[in-house]
């Protein structure tokens, strides 16, 4: 890779890092670059994937303190992300780069309604007796075992798994609408359950590498790496402090951008 290559992704993976701290879909900084450098979707996908484990590191690391305090009542979440997860990077080593052209529109634009009429949606679904289980003596912690949101995080672990760029916006739009939380509150838990989609997917995509000849370009790898991390742990710093409609402007910008990356 040549060094002036290497340096305009080594930045990017800094911004996608701090990115997917405070929002997601940093991965559609550092996939244009890979793609750019001539890798065909689904190695860039996997190269990327790989490397975006330590951003995420970076990102829990920076949460640890909030997400100890949901850790109890995560348990179901985490297992049901693991299994989706590795559905969704076997997904794409079976599949056609070119259904994502598909798939990805089609997910950005329902991400993008559900973070534009979060307030609405919430105030709606906190008038249905599931929602509204928490007044009635349920523990705040229990939201995340609800049946009606492990199952549609559960689809989009499938679709991190698979493309992963803009995860975070489904994963922060549907716990929001789901628990009645606030999108900084659910924030330190995208985070968390990132970290398990990257994980699981990037374990896949080694033992495709070792066993099955799929390729990943490492050089990419260490620099999506090494950027990554360190925007991850400085992009937690920095959300911690954005007003919730701070944040909800930055995952709507981000969509936006992301929706016209796929038609340009």
């Amino acid at each position: 890779m040549e060094p002036v290559s290497a340096l305009l992704l080594f930045v990017m993976a800094m911004m996608a890092g701090a990115i997917n701290s405070a929002v997601g879909s940093g991965s559609l900084l550092t996939l244009p670059v890979l793609m750019a450098l001539g890798l065909p979707p689904g190695v860039a996908v996997r190269t990327n994937t790989t490397g975006m484990v330590f951003a995420s590191a970076g990102s829990v690391l920076g949460y640890r303190k909030e997400i100890v305090r949901e850790l109890p009542y995560l348990g179901p979440m985490v297992v049901v992300t693991i299994v989706a997860s590795a559905t969704g990077s076997l997904l794409l080593l079976a599949s056609p780069s070119s259904t994502l052209d598909f798939v990805v529109p089609v997910l950005i634009v329902v991400a993008l309604l559900m973070v534009v009429f979060q307030p609405k949606l919430t105030a709606w679904l906190k008038r249905r007796s599931t929602v509204g289980a928490a007044a009635a003596g349920e523990p705040v912690g229990e939201a995340w075992k609800r049946p009606q949101l492990i199952a549609p995080m559960g689809a989009a672990a499938i679709y991190g798994g698979y493309f992963t760029a803009a995860q975070g916006i489904l994963y922060m739009a549907i716990m929001s609408v789901a628990t009645g939380r606030s999108l900084k509150d659910v924030n330190p838990v995208k985070n968390f359950l990132s970290l398990f989609v990257n994980v699981t997917a990037a374990l896949v995509y080694l033992v495709a590498w070792a066993f099955f000849g799929a390729e990943i370009v490492w050089a990419g790898v260490a620099i999506v790496a090494v950027g990554g991390l360190i925007g991850g742990i400085g992009g937690s710093q920095i959300a911690k402090r954005l007003p919730n409609s701070v944040l909800r402007g930055i995952i709507v910008i981000v969509a936006l951008v992301a929706l016209v990356r796929q038609f340009v």
